[in-house]
C-alpha cells in the first residue's frame, strides 16, 4: 500500500509541473529552456468577394515582411462581412459597397466604438459580355432595361437576334447592391438573372456563354470583353484607371475596409499598411486602381482616429476562399 500510494503521489507531482510549466525542455546542463512564444491571435478578415483576391495579395505580402500572426481572408459578400463585423466574430470587413448607416450604428452599439472607414483600392464595375458579342457599349438605360428584363434579345441593342442572358450576383453581395442602385434606380431585377455567388462565377459563366451579360470587379477580367458604358447625354467609357480615376466611368467606386474604432492593434497595423505605397503598388498588381493620396490622406466614417504611425506587424498564414 506504500508503494502504490508513493506512485500517486509521484503522479500527482507530475501532473502539477505540467500545468505549472514543468514540462519544459531542458538543456544539457539542466538549465530551463523557455518554449516559442505561441502565435499572436489571427487577423480576421471576411466580406466582399469581389475583394477576395485583393485582400489575399494584400495579407500575402504582409505576411513575407513579417512572421508570427495569422492572418485569415474569406469571402461570403459584403452583407456577410459586416453583420461578422457587427456580431464581433471578425476583426475587419471587406466590402464594395459603403457601410449603410444603420448598418454603423449597430456595430457601434455592439463593439463600443466607432466603425473606422477605409477605402484601400478604386474599381470599375464592368458588364462583361461574350468575346465574340459585336455590342461593344451600352447606356446606363439600356443595362436598366436589359437586367429588368424588359430588353430581352440582342438585336435591340445592335446586336444578333439572339436572346439575352443574364447572369447577376446574390443579394448579400455589395456588387448587387451597387448595380441595383446605380443602374436599376434601386429597382427589381428581372426574376431570369441566373444568381452565382462571385464574380470568377460570372465571368466564367459569360465567358462560355456567347449571349450572356453579367457584371463585377474589373480586376476579374479574363477571356471576355468589357463593355464601354455611357451615361445620360454623355458619350461611352471605358474602364480604365484613369477614367476610374476621373470619375468619368460612370460604374467607378471605392472598395473599404471596415473594423471598430477600438480595434487592437494587429487590426490597424495592417489597415495602416493597406494605404502605404507598397500596398498600393499590390492594388495595381492585382488589376484594381490604386488611390490618389489625396483621395485616402484622413478618410474615416466618423471622428474616430486611428494610429498611423508605421509599425510592423506579423502574421504567418492566409486562408482565402473565392
Amino acid at each position: 500500500m506504500k508503494h502504490s500510494g508513493r506512485i500517486v503521489s509521484t503522479l500527482i507531482l507530475s501532473l502539477a509541473l505540467v500545468a505549472c510549466g514543468g514540462g519544459e525542455k531542458q538543456s544539457a546542463t539542466g538549465t530551463d529552456t523557455a518554449q516559442p512564444a505561441a502565435s499572436n491571435k489571427p487577423l480576421t478578415i471576411k466580406g466582399s468577394d469581389t475583394m477576395v483576391i485583393l485582400g489575399q495579395r494584400l495579407a500575402e505580402e504582409y505576411m513575407t515582411k513579417n512572421a508570427g500572426q495569422v492572418v485569415q481572408v474569406n469571402g461570403g459578400g459584403s452583407g456577410t462581412g459586416i453583420a461578422a463585423l457587427i456580431n464581433g466574430t471578425v476583426d475587419l470587413a471587406q466590402a464594395s459597397r459603403p457601410m449603410k448607416d444603420e448598418e454603423k450604428e449597430k456595430a457601434k452599439q455592439s463593439r463600443g466604438a466607432d466603425v473606422i472607414e477605409r477605402a484601400v483600392a478604386l474599381d470599375a464595375l464592368g458588364v462583361f459580355v461574350h468575346q465574340s458579342n459585336p455590342v461593344n457599349t451600352l447606356t446606363i438605360a439600356q443595362l436598366k432595361d436589359i437586367f429588368q428584363g424588359k430588353t430581352k434579345n440582342w438585336n435591340e441593342v445592335g446586336g444578333p437576334n439572339a436572346p439575352i442572358i443574364l447572369y447577376g450576383r446574390e443579394s448579400s453581395s455589395g456588387t448587387y447592391d451597387y448595380f441595383r442602385e446605380h443602374v436599376l434606380e434601386k429597382g427589381d431585377f428581372s426574376p431570369t438573372v441566373q444568381t452565382l455567388q462571385g464574380t470568377a462565377a460570372i465571368i466564367n459563366a459569360v465567358g462560355r456563354d456567347k449571349n450572356g451579360i453579367g457584371y463585377g470587379g474589373i480586376a476579374y477580367e479574363k477571356n471576355v470583353k468589357a463593355l464601354s458604358i455611357a451615361a445620360a447625354g454623355k458619350a461611352p467609357v471605358a474602364p480604365s484607371e484613369a477614367t476610374v480615376a476621373d470619375g468619368t466611368y460612370p460604374l467607378s467606386r471605392k472598395l473599404f475596409f471596415y473594423y471598430a474604432a477600438n480595434a487592437p492593434e494587429r487590426v490597424t497595423k495592417f489597415a495602416d499598411w493597406a494605404l502605404t505605397p507598397e500596398a498600393q503598388a499590390l492594388v495595381a498588381k492585382v488589376g484594381y486602381f490604386p488611390l490618389a493620396t489625396n483621395e485616402h490622406i484622413g478618410e474615416t466614417s466618423t471622428a474616430a482616429t486611428t494610429d498611423t504611425t508605421a509599425t510592423t506587424a506579423t502574421t504567418s498564414t492566409t486562408t482565402s476562399t473565392k
